[in-house]
C-alpha cells in the first residue's frame, strides 16, 4: 500500500556531489542518514530505502529509512525521525532502533512473491532476493524490515552481512574488544600517572583475596580460611584463583581429592549463617570407589567449621530440581505465547496457556527448593552442601537465591552485584556458552535462560516484599538486557581463567602496558555510567526499600494480610526431594511427606498434631510481622507466583496500559520520597547541624540532580496528574517491534463493546457489535 507511505526521494538525491551546491540553491537538501559510531565501529553494509514495520495491519505508521549492519549493531535510521519519546530509557551506546549482535537469535529472510523463507547463519548463501527480513532477538523483541523499494542485490547483501556478524566464530571478533582497546588508549590521560585504580567500582570482583577476606569477615565464618591452591588456575580451570575452604582441611589434601571431582571443582563455600551453619557448593565426584571416603572427610571438615558439630545435609540438585534442557524448552514456550502466538486465537486460554508452558512452575520449583536450604540453615541449624554434577548451573541459582532469602545485605543495590558476581561470574557459569555469543560447529543452539530464571526468581520475591530490595525490576531487565552488549567482561566468558586469558592476549594485542589492572581496561557491567546518565540510573533505586536499621513498618492490616497467606504457603512446602539427607550419617529425609489436605481445614494458626518441624519453622515465621532487613520466605502457592509482565510482554503494544500498570504506582512513590527528603534537608538546615554532619549548601534542599529519585518532587502549583509518557511498559518502549494483529474483534472487545452473550470465541465470531 501506498497510502500512509512517505513521497520517494526525488530524482536529485542520485545528483554527483559536485553538483550539491546547485541543488541548495533550488530546495533544501535531502538529510543524510549517518549512523552515530563508537570506537573502533565500522559500517560493514547497508541499503536505503527500508521501511521499518509497526504495524502487520497497515503500513501508515512504518518508517522509511536506511538499515545498516556495523561490526557492533543493526542499526535503522529513520528518514524522518519521530520525536524523541520520554518514555524511553535514554542508552548512552544503543539508539532507539539499535540492535547489538550478539542480541540476536535468528535472522530470517522471507520472499513474499516466491512464497520462500529462509533462516539465515554465517556463510550463507541466499538464493532468493528478500522482500522482508525478520529479526528474532534475544531480548524478546521481534523486529521486520520491507525491503519493497530497497534495490534487491543491496537487501540481500545486508541480510547476509547481518546473519554473518551476528554469529562470530572467535571470541576476539566480538566488538567489545576493539572498542575497549579504542577507549582505554582514548581515556589515558584521564587516569592518574597510568594508576591502575578500579574506578571508584564498589562491587567486589573476587579476583584477589582481599575480597573474599571481606566476605569471610562480614558473614563470620571464623573457622574458613582462603585457600591460594588454584592459583594460576593449576587446579581447576574453571574455579577462581581463590577460593574458601574449612580450616581443618589441609591444601596438600584439597589436591589429592580434587582429581576425583569433575572439572576438578573442589568444594566453594558460598557464606555463613550467624549461627555458624555454612553454604557450600560442589561438583559431582567421578569416583564412586572414592566418593564415600572424599565426602566423609569433606563433610567431617565442614562439621568441624561449625560452633556445635551440627550435621551436614546434602542436596543434589540434578535429582530434585528441572535440568537445562527442561529450562529452555520452557522459556521457549512462554516466549512463543507471549509474543510471537497471535493473541485473539489464544485469549480465553491464554493464562492455562502461560502455566502449561511450565516456566512458572519451574520459578516455583527453584523457589521452594530454596526456601527448604533455608530451613535447614536457619531453622534447623545445619551447614548445606549443594550440589550438581559440574557446579556451574543449577547451583548458581540455588546459592544466589538462599542468600537473597537470609541476608538483606544482598537484597541492596551493591550486594546484589556482589551476590552475582561470585555465585555466577566468579564461580564459573558459562555466560559465552549460555548466551550463545558464538558459531557452534554442530548444531545451531538457543541460549540457556538459566541466569533470567534467576532473575525471575528475584523479581517475584520483589514483587511479594517490596520494601525489601534497594532495587527495581526496571535494574532487573536492565540486567538481563546487558547479557546481550558484548562490551563488559561479566557475561563475556565461561570462567575466571577464559577471561583472564583472552583479557592478556587482548592487551599484549592493544599494547596495554603489563600489570594493568583489567577492571580498567575492559571493564565489568557495573560501571552503569557507561550505558546511562546519572538520571536514568535513579530508575535503578526503589523509593519503597526500608534501610538497613530502618524501623519496620508494623500495623493490624499487615498482619492479618501475613495471617491469610501462612497456611497456603506451609502446604506447598510438605514434603523435600529425598535428595536431601545427612551427608555423613545417610539419614532419613529430614522433611517427610505428609498429607496436605487436612492441614487445609485445619485454622490458620492451630498447631498440627502431626507437624513436622520445618512445618512448625514456616508457620511461626509467618505468624510474625516481616522484618524486611531479615529472613524473607517467598509465597508459593500458584496464585502467587505471577508472570513477570515488564520482562515478558514490555515489546507487545497490545499488553501496555497508558497512563497505567505498576509504573503509576512507582511514580507517585518516588515523589513522595523526593518531597520528604527535600523537607527532611530543609528541616535540617533550620535546626542547624549535628555534630560530626555536613550542612547542605541550600535551604531548598539538595539539587535536582542529586536526588535519588527518577521522578523529582512536584511543586504545589502543578496538577496532580501522572506524565503522558507512562505505560505500564515504562522505561521500554514497544515501539518498532512486530505488532500482532489488532485486537478489535477478540472476544474482550467484542464483550466491552456490548455483545450479547459471553460463551466462546466462535460464538462471538458470529455476532455482530
Amino acid at each position: 500500500m501506498f497510502s500512509g507511505k512517505p513521497m520517494k526521494p526525488t530524482f536529485k538525491s542520485y545528483l554527483p556531489p559536485v553538483q550539491t551546491d546547485v541543488k541548495k540553491t533550488i530546495e533544501p537538501p535531502i538529510k543524510k542518514l549517518e549512523p552515530k559510531l563508537l570506537q573502533g565501529e565500522i559500517v560493514v553494509n547497508e541499503v536505503n530505502f527500508v521501511r521499518k514495520c509497526i504495524s502487520s495491519e497497515s503500513s501508515q505508521d512504518d518508517f522509511w529509512g536506511k538499515l545498516i549492519c556495523t561490526n557492533f549493531k543493526v542499526s535503522f535510521i529513520p528518514q524522518d525521525a519521530p520525536p524523541k519519546q520520554k518514555s524511553k530509557l535514554s542508552h548512552l551506546l544503543l539508539g532507539e532502533h539499535d540492535i547489538p549482535l550478539t542480541c540476536l537469535e535468528q535472522v530470517v529472510t522471507v520472499n513474499d512473491t516466491k512464497g520462500k523463507k529462509k533462516v539465515l547463519g554465517s556463510n550463507q548463501k541466499l538464493k532468493f532476493n528478500p522482500t522482508e527480513l525478520i529479526l528474532y532477538c534475544k531480548d524478546l523483541r521481534i523486529i521486520r524490515f520491507c525491503f519493497d523499494e530497497a534495490g534487491p542485490e543491496s537487501a540481500k547483501k545486508v541480510c547476509l552481512a547481518i546473519a554473518h556478524y551476528s554469529h562470530p566464530a572467535d571470541l576476539h571478533l566480538l566488538f567489545g574488544f576493539e572498542y575497549q582497546g579504542r577507549r582505554y588508549h582514548e581515556s589515558k590521560g584521564q587516569r592518574v600517572n597510568g594508576s591502575s585504580r578500579r574506578g571508584g567500582l564498589q562491587t567486589p570482583i573476587f579476583d584477589r583475596p582481599s575480597d573474599w577476606d571481606r566476605e569471610i569477615k562480614r558473614t563470620g565464618a571464623s573457622e574458613w580460611r582462603i585457600c591460594s591452591i588454584n592459583e594460576g588456575y593449576g587446579i581447576s580451570a574453571s574455579l577462581p584463583e581463590y577460593i574458601v575452604v574449612p580450616v581443618s582441611l589441609a591444601d596438600q589434601d584439597l589436591k589429592q581429592y580434587s582429581i576425583f571431582f569433575t572439572d576438578q571443582r573442589i568444594p566453594l563455600w558460598c557464606w555463613n549463617h550467624p549461627n555458624g551453619s555454612a553454604l557450600v557448593r560442589m561438583a559431582s565426584i567421578s569416583d564412586p570407589v572414592q566418593q564415600k571416603k572424599i565426602e566423609q572427610r569433606i563433610f567431617t571438615a565442614i562439621t568441624k567449621s561449625h560452633p556445635q558439630r551440627s550435621e551436614v545435609i546434602r542436596s543434589d540438585l540434578d535429582k530434585c530440581l528441572p535440568n537445562i534442557q527442561d529450562i529452555q524448552a520452557a522459556f521457549v514456550k512462554v516466549r512463543q505465547i507471549c509474543v510471537i502466538d497471535p493473541f485473539e486465537e489464544s485469549e480465553e486460554r491464554w493464562l492455562s496457556s502461560i502455566e502449561n508452558s511450565r516456566w512458572l512452575e519451574y520459578v516455583r520449583a527453584f523457589l521452594k527448593h530454596s526456601a527448604e536450604i533455608v530451613y535447614h540453615l536457619d531453622g534447623k541449624n545445619a551447614s548445606v552442601v549443594l550440589q550438581e554434577e559440574e557446579d556451574r548451573d543449577l547451583n548458581c541459582v540455588v546459592s544466589s537465591l538462599v542468600q537473597l532469602m537470609l541476608d538483606p545485605q544482598y537484597r541492596s543495590f551493591t550486594g546484589f552485584q556482589t551476590l552475582v558476581q561470585k555465585e555466577w561470574v566468579t564461580a564459573g557459569h558459562r555466560f559465552l556458552d549460555r548466551c550463545n555469543h558464538l558459531k557452534k560447529n554442530d548444531k545451531e543452539e538457543v541460549f540457556s535462560p538459566l541466569f533470567v530464571l534467576f532473575l525471575d526468581c528475584v523479581w517475584q520475591m520483589m514483587n511479594q516484599y517490596p520494601a525489601a530490595f534497594e532495587f527495581t525490576e526496571a535494574y532487573l531487565t536492565v540486567l538481563s538486557d546487558s547479557m546481550w552488549i558484548p562490551l563488559f567482561s561479566t557475561f563475556l566468558f565461561n570462567s575466571p581463567k577464559q577471561r583472564v586469558q583472552h583479557l592478556m592476549d587482548f592487551a599484549k594485542n592493544k599494547a596495554i602496558p603489563q600489570g594493568e589492572d583489567q577492571v580498567v581496561y575492559f571493564p565489568p557491567v557495573w560501571d552503569w555510567s557507561q550505558q546511562f546518565s546519572i538520571k536514568d540510573q535513579t530508575l535503578f533505586n526503589n523509593p519503597m526499600y526500608v534501610g538497613k536499621g530502618a524501623a519496620c513498618v508494623q500495623n493490624g492490616e499487615v498482619k492479618t494480610f501475613k495471617r491469610t497467606k501462612q497456611k497456603t504457603y506451609s502446604s506447598t512446602l510438605r514434603g523435600t526431594s529425598a535428595s536431601m539427607r545427612n551427608g555423613l550419617k545417610g539419614g532419613e529425609d529430614p522433611m517427610t511427606r505428609r498429607g496436605s489436605l487436612v492441614s487445609e481445614l485445619k485454622p490458620y494458626f492451630s498447631a498440627v498434631k502431626d507437624e513436622s518441624p520445618s512445618e512448625r519453622f514456616f508457620r511461626d515465621w509467618f505468624s510474625r510481622p516481616i522484618d524486611q532487613q531479615g529472613l524473607l520466605i517467598p509465597l508459593l502457592m500458584p496464585s502467587h507466583v505471577v508472570l513477570w509482565k515488564l520482562f515478558f510482554l514490555r515489546w507487545v503494544p497490545e499488553a501496555c496500559i497508558p497512563k497505567g500498570g505498576p509504573i503509576t504506582a512507582y511514580y507517585k512513590l518516588s515523589q513522595l520520597v523526593d518531597e520528604i527528603e527535600i523537607l527532611q534537608s530543609q528541616l535540617r538546615q533550620y535546626k542547624g547541624s549535628s555534630p560530626g554532619s555536613t550542612p547542605l549548601p541550600s535551604p531548598s534542599g539538595p539539587h535536582s540532580d542529586q536526588r535519588r529519585m527518577y521522578f523529582k518532587a512536584s511543586s504545589p502549583n502543578d496538577p496532580p496528574t501522572p506524565p503522558d509518557f507512562l505505560t505500564s511498559s515504562f522505561p521500554f518502549t514497544p515501539v518498532g517491534n512486530l505488532c500482532r494483529r489488532s485486537i478489535h474483534g477478540t472476544p474482550i472487545s467484542k464483550f466491552l463493546n456490548g455483545a450479547r452473550i459471553w460463551l466462546s470465541t466462535e460464538t462471538l465470531v458470529n455476532d455482530t457489535v
